[in-house]
């Protein structure tokens, strides 16, 4: 396998696995709106009601799925990153002090964080099992 080939494998499973890391949260806020609820009170110091919840969980998740269908490039890998930076951002306190139970869990979206930089950098190259329109534009 050449190099290329070897790149293009290395950027769709980043991509198809961080897609799928995210779906977890996005349908969550719909099947178990109650969670985002207590998300959203405790560290982005808002509340929400389930409803919204429902809602704002259907948009994430179509963003999430275009992502992981490599559509819209630069909206999808943009607002994944857009979204995780500010979840990540909004667990500074717990970042800052990560050797307090369960605290050091929440470094796990740091790497991720950085991967998804790399994917929006990358977007372009990302291409293996990635949806083309532009083949359909005829």
């Amino acid at each position: 396998m050449t190099d290329e080939g070897k790149f293009l494998i290395s950027l769709a499973i980043l991509r198809i696995s961080i897609g799928i890391f995210f779906l977890v949260w996005s349908i969550e806020k719909i099947i178990a709106p109650e969670l985002a609820q207590k998300v959203f009170k405790n560290f982005y110091f808002s509340e929400i009601s389930p409803g919204v919840s429902v809602i704002i969980g259907m948009i994430q998740t179509l963003i999430v799925l275009a992502f992981i269908a490599g559509l819209f490039k630069t909206f999808s890998y943009g607002a994944v990153l857009g979204m995780h930076t500010v979840s990540v951002l909004s667990t500074y306190q717990q970042l800052l002090n990560p050797y307090q139970s369960p605290n050091h869990l929440f470094w796990a979206g740091i790497p991720v964080l950085g991967a998804l930089v790399a994917l929006f950098i990358l977007r372009k190259s990302d291409r293996l099992l990635a949806i083309n329109l532009t083949a359909f534009q005829k």
